[in-house]
This record gives structure tokens, sequence and C-alpha cells, in this order.
């Protein structure tokens, strides 16, 4: 269902049934924290890295009732497979608690719902609020009203969690998911219309950072940066292709921030992703020809004395031995490349030069 669940604008109207506590988070910042990082892994099924969010969680002042509604309304976004396996987790936590007789709070359930509620007039009500519009799923009418009646109906009723913390709980979910930017940018949109304020909306991305998710933030960033802020350089985050960790080994050898994904150790296969505006200082293979594929976003490949050549996904580029270069992302996009080396000889090295200059760089459109 996640794959069509949010096609919506912003801006709107707060919902009228208990308007002020369901639009407000529950959550204290360091809870905060914990429930986006349970979210997150629940949606990449890491269930090591859920069991010790789940446990942090707990120790902050998470209620039981809490995390498992959060890890039951996952399943309309991330399948019940992943949902049930989450909820699997949290009972062997619970379990080692309780053997271990760690105090944890079971919190309160939701509230029985009145003889007149109606799930479909509730939930169109909601996620009207929520899209900042009505919506109609007019292609697939059946999906539109599971949409309306059940997810933002019988799931929303449920008061044990505010609808603010439901965005916050979505939005860190699908923040661990690829391809589904789309609707990561529907519910940060819709987050701020359930009450989750600009800057809780931007603790996200800290707290996933906060526990090692670190392409998990990146991609909630763009989502933030595409939805909120306006900006339409999102390739990136939307890629296939991982961003990997924070490349601090090479650091002193770019000008911005640049990533690291080791796909193959045995042959040296890594996709390295640059920040708009990132670029490697000058540099020389010795023994070794380097192999460039760009596969997402936009760039800049230069060989000393050569004008620069654009590298869009689908360009390769032979680095040949012994010769200066760099290579790194236009000013307005970022890039990633996949990169080896070929015809390696015994005691290969890098020579890493002098930067490329600002007057320089900026003279490339």
């Amino acid at each position: 269902m996640f794959a069509v669940a949010m096609m919506f604008a912003s801006c709107g109207s707060k919902i009228t049934t208990m308007e002020k506590e369901m639009n407000t988070l529950s959550f204290n910042q360091e809870q905060a924290t914990f429930m986006s990082a349970i979210a997150c892994n629940e949606a990449k099924a890491d269930y090591a890295a859920l069991a010790q969010a789940i446990n942090e969680g707990l120790d902050a002042g998470l209620t039981v009732s809490q995390i498992k509604e959060a890890l039951s309304q996952l399943y309309a976004y991330t399948g019940f497979p992943r949902s049930l396996n989450a909820l699997g987790t949290l009972q062997k936590v619970l379990e080692q608690r309780n053997a271990e007789g760690k105090a944890t709070e079971e919190g309160m359930d939701a509230s029985p719902l009145p003889a007149s509620y109606d799930a479909l007039k509730q939930g169109t009500e909601v996620q009207t609020t929520l899209s900042g519009r009505p919506f109609n799923y007019d292609f697939c009418p059946a999906e539109d009203y599971y949409l309306k009646a059940h997810l933002f109906g019988d799931i929303f009723a449920r008061d044990n969690l505010t609808h603010a913390d439901r965005e916050l709980i979505t939005v860190s979910a699908l923040s661990g998911l690829e391809n589904v930017m789309p609707q990561l940018q529907a519910h940060v949109r819709g987050a701020l219309n359930m009450g989750v304020t600009d800057e809780q909306l931007r603790d996200i991305p800290v707290a996933l950072k906060a526990v090692g998710l670190q392409a998990e933030a990146l991609r909630c960033e763009a989502a933030i940066a595409a939805a909120v802020d306006g900006k339409s350089d999102v390739v990136c985050a939307q890629s296939p292709w991982p961003i990997g960790e924070p490349n601090t080994a090479y650091a002193q050898y770019f000008i911005g921030n640049s990533y690291l994904a080791v796909l193959d150790p045995a042959s040296g296969l890594c996709n390295v992703s640059f920040e708009p505006g990132c670029r490697n200082n000058w540099h020389v293979h010795h023994g070794a020809v380097q192999m460039l594929i760009c596969v997402s976003g936009r760039g800049w490949y230069q060989e000393w004395g050569k004008e620069a050549v654009p590298l869009v996904p689908g360009t390769v580029i032979a680095v040949p031995e012994g010769v200066k270069h760099w290579h790194g992302a236009a000013k307005d996009s970022w890039m990633q490349h996949l990169t080896y080396h070929a015809n390696a000889q015994p005691g290969n090295s890098n020579e890493w030069l002098e930067p490329v200059s600002d007057e320089q760089y900026d003279t490339l459109k």
C-alpha cells in the first residue's frame, strides 16, 4: 500500500477531533530520537538495531503501548512481514528486560471508539488535513477506501499516539526505504500539517544520524529540502546506489563532503557520493588505471591541460595511469560514481596534489 499511500500537496486546516492534543508530539526530544530510530530500523528490517533502539527508548520513557502502536501502524507503509517481525523483536526485548528486572512502563492502550464512529468519514477528514486538500485516488477506488477508512480512519483514530506522533514515525520509516521519495516528501509536508513543528521535523535526520543511520538521514534531509525549502536537487537521495558513510579517511583531499560505500572489498569497487560543489583535489594514479562510471546526478571530470568533461549517468571514464586529474559534483547537483582500479600493478599508489581552486571550478557551467 505504501507505494501509493501519499500523493499530496501542502498546507491545510487542523483536525477538529481532539484538536490540540492530537496535533502535538507526545514525545520529548530524547524519546523522539529513539522513536525515529525504532521506525527507521523497522523499515530497514535491521532487527538487532531495532532491539537496541527499543531498549534505549524504553529507558528514555517510551511506553510499551507507544512502541507497539508505532510498529503496528507501520504495516501500512512497510508491509505486514516487517511489522510482525518488529513486534516479535519487541516481545523478545520485553522478555529480556523482565528477566533482568528492568522497569518498563506499559502505558495506556487506545480509548474505545464511540458507537457513532464512522471510519470513512473520520479518515477522509484526517487525510484532507494531512494532504491540505481533498484527495481521491480515482485510479483505484478500492485503495482510496483503504487509505481513508482504514489507515487514516481506523489507525489514526487510536489515541495512544497523536497524529503528530504518527507522522514523525512515518517520516522516519520512509527515510529507511529506497525509491519512495514522492511518499517521503508528501509525509514531510503532512507532518507539518499535522502539528509537527519545523524544528521537530528537522530534528528527525539529526536523530537518525545520532544512531548511525547516515544514509537514511541524508534521504530525509533531501526530502525536507525539496518539500519544505523548495530545492529541486534530490537526485542522490532517490538513487538506488547506496550513499555510504562519510569519507573521513580522505576528507583532507576533498572540498565539500563526500560519502563512500564499499560494494565489493575484493575488487575494490566503491560508490562515491559527492554533495553539490564537492570535488577532490588534483591527483595522479601511479601503476593503475582508474575507472569511473557515473550512476546518478551530474558532475565533472577533468585532466590537466584539457577541458572538463560532464559526468552524467552512463558516462564511463578510464583515467590513464600517471595522468593528473580531478572529479566531483556540479555546483547544483549531487553526483555518484562507481570507481575501481584496472591493470593495477604491484605497489600502485595515489599521489594527492593541490585543490581545484574556486576560480577554476566556478567557470564550469
